[in-house]
This record gives structure tokens, sequence and C-alpha cells, in this order.
């Protein structure tokens, strides 16, 4: 996590010429040039490139060749993929013009985990969650002129969703430069789900996964006005889950792309294992939303993977957990999504002695750092981070990240 750091008031009014005659008479001084700071380190492309072709190869080859999809229905999944890409390319470009904005600001943090080296001096961009929600709603509202019509039945759901997810990004960034306090990030997820809450008009059943089918003795249940409470639920645990499972570069953003991609592959599954419209265009629908958000995260790890030249700020974290959340609830595989997030409840399991106050909590629940070997060492705080590192001892920070993505790739295998 970054250590955010920011200009005091005290510069602006010390700016300020003094009111008296001398002052006036006084010969002006010229203006000294104000210190221009350095550019981010480019994006690491190879390293996306590889990244990528792990999962497209066998997503296109389920598009394609595998499932006999509706011709329509493929041409609207390949329109999305295709604005998702120019979406990437886009974000590519985007960030390093918003990080000199945000550096103006100074809105930047120093990393923590490299304290007492030279990258622990440099000052890191914050919050630039910002410009892959901007393209990312961009892309989004683009879409809907190839694909919904006035009076399609879909076009109400997705404007709700959008409207969820703009609503976050907006309090996600407010978090950013305002600093909210814990008790009132509980809350703001909430507020941000009530457009989806209130325009959803889908039934109120969940299927049960085939594991644990045997032990609830029903394959669908339903749930009634629980459901709704449930959303509510599901959409604060979502953008609070990614946001306390971080604190190493690429963590945050890494965790969402193997998520999302986690979902795109579910959701063709079950497109082409189903015969039913319905069921199919619902998960299209999540596909829809899910396609741009993992391109444009994509290009945001380029910058953020270890070692990081941005941070993504609560601003990405929340973005990405409400529009997990918002496609799981309109997909109707919610249950299947707590899956791909068991990572995540562990995590907020082990935090919650801190988080609920019983335990004292830090600002930064980080491992220890050592200049010397390079080396992060586990905290008693309840992190799965922290966790680890008990378990398995000192490693590099971006040994750790590959390490717990890779537990979040074996939850999703199930």
């Amino acid at each position: 996590m970054a250590a955010r750091k920011r200009a005091s008031a005290s510069s602006d009014a010390s700016a300020k010429p003094p009111r008296n005659e001398e002052a006036v008479k006084a010969e002006p001084k010229p203006a000294e040039a104000a210190p221009i700071d350095p550019p981010i380190a480019p994006p690491k492309l190879g390293f996306i490139l590889k990244l990528s072709a792990l999962f497209l190869a066998p997503y296109l080859y389920l598009i394609l060749r595998h499932f006999d999809i509706d011709r329509e229905l493929r041409r609207s999944i390949l329109i999305n993929a295709g604005l998702s890409l120019a979406g990437f390319f886009a974000t590519v470009k985007l960030i390093p013009v918003a990080s000199r904005y945000v550096l103006r600001r100074n809105l930047f943090g120093y990393d923590i985990n490299k304290k007492g080296t030279p990258q622990g001096t440099v000052k890191v961009p914050e919050s630039l969650g910002i410009a892959v929600g901007i393209v990312y709603l961009v892309l989004a509202i683009v879409f809907q002129y190839f694909n919904f019509t006035a009076d399609s039945n879909w076009l109400v759901e997705y404007n709700a969703a959008l409207a969820s997810i703009c609503f976050m990004i907006l309090l996600g960034f407010t978090d950013d430069v305002l600093d909210v306090p814990w008790r009132v990030k509980l809350i703001l997820p909430s507020f941000a789900a009530l457009p989806l809450l209130m325009a959803y008009a889908g039934h109120t059943t969940i299927i049960i996964p085939k594991p644990l089918i045997p032990y609830v003795g029903m394959e669908i249940l339903d749930l009634g006005w629980i459901y709704k409470l449930y959303m509510g639920l599901l959409a604060v645990f979502c953008t609070n889950s990614i946001n306390i499972h971080a604190g190493l570069n690429g963590l945050e953003v890494g965790q969402t792309v193997v998520i999302a991609a986690a979902i795109l592959l579910h959701n063709i599954i079950q497109i082409g294992a189903s015969k039913d419209p319905e069921y199919m265009q619902a998960h299209a629908f999540s596909i829809y939303l899910v396609q741009p958000m993992l391109a444009t995260s994509l290009a945001l790890l380029s910058y953020n993977w270890y070692p990081s030249s941005v941070f993504v700020g609560d601003t990405y974290t929340y973005f990405a957990g409400m529009t997990m959340a918002v496609v799981g609830i309109l997909g109707h595989y919610s249950e299947t999504l707590l899956i791909f997030f068991l990572p995540q409840i562990l995590n907020f399991l082990l935090s919650l002695p801190q988080l609920a106050g019983f335990v004292k909590c830090p600002r930064h629940r980080l491992p220890r750092f050592d200049p010397q070997s390079g080396l992060l060492t586990g905290t008693n705080d309840g992190t799965l981070v922290n966790f680890f590192l008990r378990a398995f001892g000192q490693k590099t920070e971006k040994s750790l990240c590959i390490l717990l993505l890779l537990f979040q790739v074996f939850f999703i295998l199930l």
C-alpha cells in the first residue's frame, strides 16, 4: 500500500505577495521554473502479451470453434472484444498523461515495501484507477450503439449497471482524495448498488453449484426478497475484499485479471452448454461488461506490475469489485462468483478481528521489508499476505505476488 503524501496548504499561503506599499514598488523577481517530475517507466507490454496469450487462446477457441454459438450473439461478443482491444491501447496511452496530472495535485505515494532503497524515495503517482474507469465507461456506453435497441429489455439493467459502476468510481476517487475512514468505506458500496437494485427485474433464484447439490437437496433455490438483500451485501463484499487484499505491486490488478478471465471462460462455457435464449443472453450480458474491464485492467497491470510505476488507488479496487459484483448478479451466477472469491473470503476472515476493532489495526498492515536482502517478512497482522510469509518463509515482493495469484487460480479451477 502507498503512504500517500499531500502538499500542505501553507505553501499556497506563502506564495501570496505581501500587501504593503514597499511590495508594490519593489522590482518583481523572475519566477523560478517549477521542478518537472520525471516520466514514469514504460509499460511492461511483453509480460502482458504473454499473460494475455495464456487466456486468449482457449477463450477464442471456445468462441470460434468449440461451441456452436448463435451467429448474432457471437458477432456482439466479438464487437465488444474489438472495442475492448481499442480500450487497452487507449488506457496504455492515457495512464502517463493522467500520472502527470495527479502528481501536480500531490496525489502520490512512496512504496513502503521498498523503504530504505532508492526506489523507496520515488514519488509514485496514485489513484490511476481513474484512467481505467474513464476508458471503461466510454467503451461500455459506445457498445450500446452496436447491440441494444431503444426497446431492448436489457437496456434498463445495462444502464443501471453502468450507473452503479460509475457511482463506485466516483466514491473510490473521493476516498483517494479525502482518505475516508474504514467505517464509511463499508457503507459506500451500498449506495453505489442502489441503481442496480432498483432496476433489477430478474428472477430471485440461484443455481446451486454441483458439488453442493447433495447437501442442499435441490438444484435451484428461490430466495425471494432475501436475494436483493444478498445482492447489496455481495456488492459491499466484492468492493472491499479487493481493497483489503492488497499491499504488493500488481496484487490488486493481478487478482482482478485472474477473476475476470475466469468469469469470461465460465460465461462462454455456460452459453455453449445451454439452449435457453434468456439464459444465454444473461451470460452474454456479463461478457459485455467484463471484456472491457479485463482489457483496461491489463493495460493498468503493465504499469503496476513489479516494480510499479503507478499505484491504482481505491478508485480501481472499488471499480473492479463493483463491476464483478454487477456481472455476477445480472448473469445469475453470484454463488459461483463467491467460489472465485475464496482467497478474498479467507483474507477477510483473517482481517476481521482487526477490522472489527478487537485487535489493534495499524494503518498499513504490510510485511516488514529488509533493504539489505530485499526480502519480506510476515508480521502478526491478519492478512493473507502476512499469512503466506509466515507459512512459506521470507520472499521477494514479486515472488510473493505470483504465489498469491497462483493460489487464486487454484480456487478458480475448482
